[in-house]
């Protein structure tokens, strides 16, 4: 389950077995899209209609790769660009450019692409002399050879500044995506499906065969991607309307048909980084204080609580699910923004953008799953959350889900009338100075803003509520730090050796929550 972000972002298992989404009249005939010129007709109910009856067939294995593509390793990746001379959609009044991600090393089935234009569907091919290829891998490479796919795309826009067409969403490797609100910098990931997640079985990983775009029109601000999604239990059509802005929007549908029953669906997953931060900086000898694309899980419930899941590295595998009934959002959140905090001038952790899913239409009842996998180097995306519908999926099976996906730098919410979660620290228990307790652990929380930053330190009517499973607190305060708008929370947490301690805590007061709900797992060493 460990990826490793600057190796690739999927690391296709070579069992995945994938085809090539295309028109009924083209299947039929065996004929490969990329050698038809000739538009299809096409349309989203067209394309799941395609999807669904793929899903009655088992999947066809890719075919074997060139020679030239098959002999490409990691090194020969790092020579090969995209000329951005070569965008598609270069034409007056675009807003939007379309570059690819090239073939080989990890990535050997093709992925086809197509431009939609009027209800029809034509080929988008690409060639060797769409790439930029250094070095010595110049000499290896045949001059004008058709590609049979590509490994990705990406779609730039004016996002930052109108004179310069930056990347503002891209798609490579197995169902994998990400994109940027203004001023981002690439971070946490999506996923198309996550497919058994964080079982004892093995992981399945669909991925992404075909991409359908949609021409823009000149001057329209917002673009529609279609895609393909297949592996060995699941086909879908997929839907991406995507609209740039300092909070880039994307409407996702996603109608899903099932060739085998599946033990757990993962809808609308997010894949992100949490290094160490104050709640774990132990073992990690760095000057940076903090290193995390994420540092938060945040869910709002339909009764409108804000429960706030602070991440965590733990040493072994976590896995929390947080049960909940047609939930309003939740996203993993970059929520501190001050670079004194990170120190990182190359990476600069304080611009990694935040995702949040927000429902769209009766999601019923499910769980949000919080799988946290234990790492100790920040290349390795070690944080993985998504919905798990309530049900089983059996073969024959349908299902349809909409969201809205908001990808941007939503820091803390000066405005909420709740008091956020600022900050979670950790350290062993017990008075500052005295022996460490081996069997306790104290947790400070941060709660900042809100209603509770204008009440006094010495108001009665505040209180903590604090809730523990598998453990008890053995001290437990709440006071305002002094010349501040924060009220800090400290718990001593006791426990038995290994056990997996579940805390939640809120502050509380004239008839009404105060704050957002902090969750956090401990397990006991």
């Amino acid at each position: 389950m460990m990826l490793s972000r600057r190796r690739a972002l999927a690391l296709l298992p070579a069992t995945l077995l994938a085809t090539t989404a295309l028109p009924r009249v083209l299947r039929a005939q065996g004929v490969n899209p990329a050698d038809v010129a000739a538009p299809q007709t096409f349309s989203f109910d067209l394309f799941s209609d395609v999807m669904r009856e793929k899903a009655a067939h088992e999947p066809q294995a890719a075919p074997p790769l060139p020679d030239f593509l098959a002999s490409l390793n990691y090194d020969d990746f790092l020579k090969i660009a995209f000329l951005p001379t070569q965008a598609r959609w270069n034409f007056p009044g675009s807003d939007f450019r379309v570059q690819a991600f090239h073939m080989g090393w990890l990535f050997r089935e093709p992925v086809t692409v197509f431009e939609v234009a009027d209800g029809m569907a034509v080929p988008m091919a690409f060639s060797t002399d769409d790439f930029e290829y250094r070095h010595d891998l110049k000499a290896r490479v045949p001059v004008g050879f058709q590609l049979p796919g590509v490994s990705g795309i990406r779609l730039h826009t004016p996002l930052n500044r109108p004179d310069v067409m930056d990347e503002l969403i891209a798609f490579a490797g197995a169902s994998y995506f990400r994109a940027l609100g203004r001023d981002n910098l690439y971070g946490l990931s999506a996923r198309g499906l996550a497919v058994n997640t964080g079982l004892s079985s093995a992981e399945e990983f669909p991925r992404f065969s075909a991409f359908y775009l949609e021409k823009p029109q000149p001057g329209v601000g917002t673009v529609t991607v279609y895609a393909a999604l297949e592996s060995a239990s699941v086909t879908g059509a997929y839907r991406f309307v995507i609209t740039p802005g300092e909070e880039t929007v994307v409407d996702v549908t996603a109608r899903l048909f099932f060739r085998a029953a599946v033990e757990q669906l993962g809808v609308a997953p997010l894949t992100s980084m949490f290094l160490y931060a104050d709640v774990n900086r132990v073992g990690f000898d760095d000057y940076r204080p903090q290193v995390h694309d994420s540092n938060g899980l945040r869910i709002e419930r339909e009764d409108g609580d804000i429960l706030w899941r602070a991440l965590n590295n733990p040493k072994s595998l976590g896995s929390t699910f947080i049960a909940l009934t047609r939930p309003k959002s939740f996203g993993l959140y970059q929520r501190d923004r001050e670079f004194q905090n990170y120190q990182d001038a190359e990476a600069h952790y304080e611009r990694r953008p935040t995702c949040v899913i927000e429902p769209m239409g009766d999601w019923g009842e499910g769980s949000v799953r919080l799988v946290e996998i234990p790492s100790d180097l920040e290349v390795n995306d070690n944080i993985v959350a998504f919905w798990v519908p309530s049900g089983t999926v059996a073969a024959g099976d349908t299902r349809e889900f909409s969201y809205r996906m908001h990808w941007g730098a939503m820091g803390e919410d000066e405005n909420s009338e709740l008091a956020l979660v600022h900050k979670t620290s950790a350290g062993h228990g017990g008075n500052a100075g005295s022996s460490e307790k081996p069997d306790s652990r104290k947790f400070v929380v941060d709660f900042r803003g809100g209603l509770l930053a204008r009440l006094a330190d010495d108001d009665g009517e505040v209180r903590p509520v604090v809730t523990i499973t598998n453990g008890k607190a053995e001290v437990t305060t709440l006071s305002k730090v002094r010349g501040t708008n924060i009220w800090r929370l400290v718990v001593d947490v006791a426990s038995e050796p290994g056990a997996v301690v579940e805390l939640s805590a809120h502050v509380a007061g004239y008839g009404r929550k105060l704050s957002e709900v902090w969750l956090f797992q401990w397990v006991r060493p």
